[in-house]
């Protein structure tokens, strides 16, 4: 299957200071780019355990011993690795965003460039999907997803065009859509506002969001003292929940203070963040909003 190559792939792994005995997690298996990458760098007593909920993911699955890979969101990351008998790891990687494969797969419903259902499931088993955030989600919820997660300073009159539409026929595909919202898409600026109405959409199918902060939180609590927190992100609501949660441990305002003017924040920034070489967006184009950050557990 087409995955992208692994984006930013030296620096997240070298950002996870792997120890070759050690227990590291990959939460976005994808091709399973990284997961080869940590691998190459255990001995025989290092472990590997991968998540991806997306099932075509599967057929990647490496066949070593080290290695286990389970088929569940990353939001679920702590129950998962008790279940599998590991309460604490050394290091934890997540390259977030959609994979190559999901966005060149013409009915996964994912890419501008394609006719397709409205779909955009990154879990195939989940019920629900794209159609039902177009055509049953009340006015003032597609609103605040259109705002929210795509910026879109037009989602109120976005909203009200789709609440509209709807009436007539539902709006089950991608083309259908596009007709729809087709008075705020002139010519020079399409592409964007569609990869803008997409990403709300998609972000509100799958509670992108959600459990990124679900899965912040927890790798908190699994990681050892001096792990490292290892994370590529996308765009820039996801970047922003990173980067305020590895610097202060919260999402939004600021930690409280002790009587000393002292914070207890549980991980500590390694660095500043890096971006793709002009070399690797020549070669990979999807890197070129990659951002990543790393921290390590105090």
């Amino acid at each position: 299957m087409n995955y992208h190559n692994p984006v930013l792939l030296t620096e997240t792994v070298d950002g996870l200071n792997i120890r070759p005995d050690g227990v590291y997690v990959d939460v976005t298996f994808g091709g399973g780019g990284h997961s080869k990458e940590i691998l190459s760098r255990l001995n025989e007593n290092g472990k590997l355990i991968a998540f991806d909920q997306d099932t075509d993911a599967l057929e990647n699955a490496i066949d070593d011993p080290r290695f286990l890979l389970i088929n569940e969101n990353f939001r679920f990351l702590k129950r998962f690795l008790r279940f599998h008998g590991y309460k604490e790891v050394d290091g934890i990687l997540g390259d977030f965003g959609v994979s190559s494969h999901q966005f060149d797969v013409a009915e996964r419903g994912f890419s501008t460039r394609f006719e397709a259902d409205l779909d955009m499931r990154m879990n195939q088993d989940s019920a629900f999907s794209a159609y039902d955030v177009v055509n049953s989600y009340e006015e003032s919820q597609l609103r605040s997803v259109l705002f929210q997660y795509g910026e879109l300073r037009a989602a109120a009159g976005m909203a009200r065009v789709l609440v509209e539409a709807r009436k007539e026929n539902p709006i089950k595909s991608s083309a259908q859509l596009k007709k729809a919202l087709g008075r705020f898409l002139p010519k020079h600026r399409e592409n964007k506002i569609l990869a803008q109405i997409y990403q709300a959409i998609r972000i509100e199918v799958n509670q992108e969001l959600d459990a990124l902060k679900e899965f912040l939180q927890q790798s908190v609590e699994v990681l050892v003292p001096k792990g490292r927190l290892s994370v590529i992100s996308y765009h820039s609501l996801e970047d922003r929940l990173v980067k305020r949660f590895m610097r202060n441990g919260l999402f939004e305002g600021e930690p409280e203070r002790d009587v000393f003017g002292r914070v207890e924040v549980p991980l500590k920034p390694i660095g500043k963040f890096s971006i793709p070489s002009d070399e690797e967006i020549k070669e990979n184009n999807r890197a070129r909003s990659a951002k990543l950050r790393i921290a390590e557990k105090l």
